[in-house]
Order: structure tokens, then sequence, then C-alpha cells
């Protein structure tokens, strides 16, 4: 995806700590954006990604990261919100436990609304149509009619100072993403993908996040540089 160089301007990036965020924020930076990172602490079931968070926006140069506190488990709906096993046995059809109810729509309105505040137009998220575990919040139609919202739904759009969506990883594979963090001088190995950590805080190799990024790392042709607890 060619951005162009913007030149300072800022841009928010909505940063999980994983290796897709990593990369859509490496993007903005090689484009010449302001990094703004902002992380949700949704006391989802693996923390551990925010403390990658807090690394990656570091290596990224952020000029600010906002970790904002958002307790979803008091809604539940999901693997990474309630007490619900997180699935083992690989990637499969139709949507999964880990679905989290509309968390995009949630993130991105509170990216949009941190953009907006501080004079953003341009805002990331590293969400991939291709190999993901099938949730709806990542398919290109809901990127695009949350362009379109955003528009609709602030003082900035309606002045016609409107908002840019961007989700430069939204067609690439995983090997793609992989061989473009390295392309771009990132560390996959200060990311974290697990959903579920075992107790001495290894990645357990077996959910679909860890599942799909080694699968990528290997058709990479690249080390996936995380410790996994099973390699199954």
């Amino acid at each position: 995806m060619t951005l162009g160089d913007q030149c300072g301007a800022d841009a928010v990036v909505l940063l999980s700590g994983g290796l897709d965020s990593m990369v859509a924020g490496g993007l903005a930076r090689a484009a010449s954006f302001r990094i703004n990172a902002l992380t949700i602490d949704y006391n989802q079931r693996h923390r551990r990604e925010l403390t990658a968070a807090a690394d990656v926006a570091a290596a990224l140069g952020a000029v600010r990261h906002v970790v904002l506190p958002l307790d979803l488990t008091l809604f539940g709906g999901s693997a990474l919100t309630a007490d619900i096993a997180v699935p083992k046995g690989g990637v499969g059809p139709g949507i999964p436990l880990t679905y989290v109810p509309a968390r995009n729509l949630v993130f991105l309105s509170l990216t949009l609304a941190w953009a907006e505040a501080i004079g953003a137009r341009d805002i990331f998220i590293g969400v991939n149509a291709l190999d993901y575990s099938g949730y709806p919040d990542c398919r290109p139609e809901f990127i695009a009619a949350f362009s379109e919202m955003a528009n609709l739904a602030t003082k900035a759009g309606m002045e016609g100072r409107g908002f840019r969506i961007h989700a430069p990883l939204q067609q690439m594979g995983k090997d793609e993403i992989a061989r473009e963090a390295y392309r771009l001088g990132l560390d996959p190995g200060m990311t974290w993908s697990c959903y579920d950590p075992t107790a001495d805080g290894l990645s357990c190799g077996q959910c679909d996040s860890c599942r799909l990024r080694r699968e990528g790392f290997r058709r990479a042709g690249l080390s996936d540089p995380i410790p996994y607890a099973y390699l199954s």
C-alpha cells in the first residue's frame, strides 16, 4: 500500500500488541505520520498483549500511547472475556468463540473519538481478511461502512475535515505480513498473538491466533522468534 509522505501529520494507530497492528503502525511510520497509539485494556484473557503493545509503541516512536480501560468482562459473550474455554482444535469454518461482540466497531469508535480530539484525520487498524478467524468486523465491507459513518457522525466530518480509515493489511496473507515486519525493520519477537497463554507465560501454540501466526511464518520461510508451549 502506498500512502505517500505525510510530513509529520498525526495518525492514530489502534495497537493491540499483535503482529498485524505492529505492521500497520510500521506502515504509518514509514509514511511519515506522527504515531499516536491507542490500546484498549478490555480485561482480556491474554493481558500479556498489553505489555507487548507498550513495547511496540516505543519501537514505533509513538509520541503518545494511551491505554484505555474498558472492562468487557461485564458483557462477556466471548472466550476472551468470559469463563469459556479457548478453542484449540484448529481454525475451522464459522465464527469462533474467541469473537468478542462488536469489538472492532467499539474500538474503532473510540479511536475515532481520540483522532477527532487531537485533530488527526488518519486512523490505522491492522485487520486482515485472508488469514484470520472469520470475524465479521475484519471484512472490507465493515471498514468501508465505518469510514462512511465516521464522516457522518463527527463535527470534523460535517465541516469537511473527514477521516481516512487505513487497513493496509486487509488483503495480505500472514506470510506477507511477517515479511513486511522485517522489511520495515520491526521485531516480531516483541509482539503477542496468543489467546490463551500458559501459566509460565508461553504462547499456547494451539489457539487459532497461534496457529495462523505460525503458519504465516512457515509459509514466509521465516523463523517465528517467540517460544510456544506446544508445536502440534
